[in-house]
C-alpha cells in the first residue's frame, strides 16, 4: 500500500485536526497504533510540524469527512497522478557544474530562436537579463569560450518548454515552421 509523503508529519497533523481514531490513522500513515496514541499524548513527534495531506492534494476533505463519520471506514490515498498535478512551479535550482554551460544556452538561443524576448529566455533558461545582454553583445567575462550549445541537451530546460516558448514567441499569423530548414530531412 502507498503512504503519504511524510508519515510521521501527516500523523501529526491528523491527531490534532480531525476526529480520526488512532487505528485509521496508523492505517494510513504506515505506523503502529501506539505510535499515533504517544504522539496524541505529546510524547512522540514533539518537533515535527504537521503536514496537511488535503493542502498537498494526498487526500480530499470529502474523504477525511467520510471517514470521520464513521470509525469503521480507511482513508484512501489520492492517486499519484493526481498528486503529480499539485505541484507548485518555482525556482528551479540549477548545479553548480551546470552554471557555467547557461551562456552556451544563451548564445545557441539567440542564434537559432531570435524571436524569443529576454524575458522568455530568463524564465526558459534561469539566467537574468544582464547576462543575456552581455553574452549578446560579447561583453561577457569569458566571451572567448561561449560555443552556441542547445540548452536543452545541456539539461538547463526541457524540449516541451522550448516548444511553448518558441510557439508563444511566433508573431500572429506567422507559419514559421518548428524546426529550422537546414537541419530537415528532405526526400
Amino acid at each position: 500500500m502507498a503512504l503519504p509523503l511524510m508519515p510521521k508529519a501527516t500523523a501529526v497533523w491528523l491527531v490534532e485536526n480531525t476526529t480520526l481514531t488512532f487505528e485509521q490513522i496508523a492505517e494510513f500513515c504506515g505506523v503502529h497504533p501506539l505510535e499515533v496514541q504517544a504522539i496524541a499524548d505529546g510524547e512522540v513527534a514533539i518537533g515535527i510540524v504537521g503536514l496537511d495531506p488535503v493542502a498537498n492534494g494526498q487526500l480530499t476533505r470529502e474523504e477525511l469527512q467520510r471517514c470521520e463519520a464513521d470509525d469503521g471506514a480507511h482513508l484512501r490515498l489520492q492517486t499519484a497522478q493526481a498528486v503529480a498535478h499539485a505541484k507548485a512551479k518555482g525556482a528551479r535550482y540549477t548545479p553548480v557544474s551546470k552554471r557555467q554551460d547557461k551562456p552556451d544556452a544563451i548564445a545557441w538561443l539567440l542564434k537559432h530562436h531570435p524571436e524569443l524576448s529576454d524575458a522568455q529566455l530568463c524564465k526558459l533558461i534561469g539566467t537574468t537579463k544582464d547576462t543575456i545582454a552581455k553574452v549578446r553583445d560579447r561583453s561577457h567575462w569569458n566571451t572567448a569560450n561561449i560555443k552556441p550549445r542547445n540548452p536543452v541537451t545541456l539539461g538547463l530546460c526541457s524540449e516541451p518548454d522550448l516548444e511553448k516558448a518558441v510557439i508563444i514567441a511566433q508573431p500572429r499569423g506567422a507559419s514559421r515552421p518548428l524546426v529550422p530548414e537546414e537541419t530537415r530531412v528532405t526526400e
